[in-house]
């Protein structure tokens, strides 16, 4: 990885384990601290150059390349803890191996920085571990969502793992299985749920996606696991990994997610608090796949956080559960 100055170009040579990386991602790791639109528009005017040509940001990175960086300003090392400062402690480690690392996220942690986050899993797990030459996301997780995230400790195996999302659950692809609490009680013991999905933008620049005809195919198996008087509890299998997409099949089939605060039932969500549940319900409890070396086959679980299973025993007391299975 190449060291930044703010006062001098830098000179990078490309090492093995960058091989193939898109320019502009490989430029918006190494310049921590950077604003993205800093990052384009030097790619934009030349002034990064890569083997002593202009080039685009979806340029790929060859092993031995020489990357000319302009000078720019990183972050200082004090402001990067400091905004990480509510990770009091190292994060829990579910997997790891020389390949890939598997955390347990918790909720209300955002995966990487960005969009008003300065500080996130990805980079926590840097700083916890300076020696590391390689460390990236293989998937996302919503910053309200808690449970198993994958971290790619070698390029060869995070386009290994990238493959595996694309693929879902099907052939040699990831069967990732999240619990969800959902308002109303859900019939149904199995339900395929396939509406297309729509990204799309707020005034405030904010993200949100909705059900719309011209959207991207999208897949989620429901099982019903308990149900309650007012709540059910599903699993809910990923067959495609659009964003939120489990979260807005759901709202618009009728049964939001409890403490959803985009896509759920506001005034609902203002009593929830009262009665135990602080955070949304949505936890990555299983994840099945190949190891993206070895090929054999991985099991990786995260069970319940205690705020949610806390919020389930509470809710167990006070309603009549006519349906269940054990998790």
């Amino acid at each position: 990885m190449a060291e930044l100055s703010k006062d001098n170009v830098t000179q990078a040579i490309i090492t093995p384990e960058d091989e193939g990386q898109r320019l502009d991602n490989y430029l918006l790791r190494v310049c921590k601290g950077v604003p993205k639109s800093h990052v384009y528009r030097i790619i934009r005017s030349g002034e990064v150059r890569l083997n002593g040509r202009r080039v685009a940001a979806s340029d790929r990175v060859r092993t031995g390349d020489a990357l000319r960086i302009p000078p720019i300003r990183v972050a200082r090392k004090q402001e990067e803890i400091a905004a990480g400062a509510e990770i009091k402690a190292d994060l829990p480690i579910v997997y790891e191996d020389e390949a890939m690392l598997v955390v347990d996220k918790p909720a209300g942690l955002a995966v990487h920085g960005g969009s008003g986050v300065s500080f996130g899993v990805i980079e926590a797990l840097r700083r916890q571990r300076p020696q590391a030459r390689f460390l990236e996301l293989a998937h996302r997780l919503d910053r309200e969502t808690s449970g198993l995230l994958l971290v790619g400790k070698k390029r060869s195996a995070l386009t290994v793992l990238h493959d595996m999302f694309r693929e879902g659950g099907q052939g040699r692809g990831a069967d990732k299985r999240y619990l969800l609490l959902v308002l109303g009680r859900w019939m149904d013991p199995v339900r395929n749920v396939r509406l297309p999905l729509h990204k799309y933008l707020l005034e405030s620049g904010e993200r949100r996606v909705r059900v719309a005809s011209d959207g991207k195919p999208s897949h989620t198996i429901f099982r019903l696991v308990a149900r309650w008087e007012r709540f059910s509890l599903l699993e809910a299998e990923l067959c495609t990994g659009r964003t939120h997409q489990i979260r807005v099949h759901c709202a618009h089939l009728g049964f939001p997610i409890a403490g959803d605060e985009k896509y759920g039932d506001f005034t609902l969500n203002r009593t929830l608090p009262r009665e135990g549940l602080k955070r949304m319900f949505l936890h990555a409890w299983k994840m099945r796949l190949p190891h993206p070396a070895s090929g054999e086959v991985m099991a990786l679980e995260a069970p319940l956080p205690e705020a949610l299973a806390g919020f389930l025993h509470k809710l167990s007391t006070k309603e009549t559960q006519d349906y269940g299975q054990e998790l």
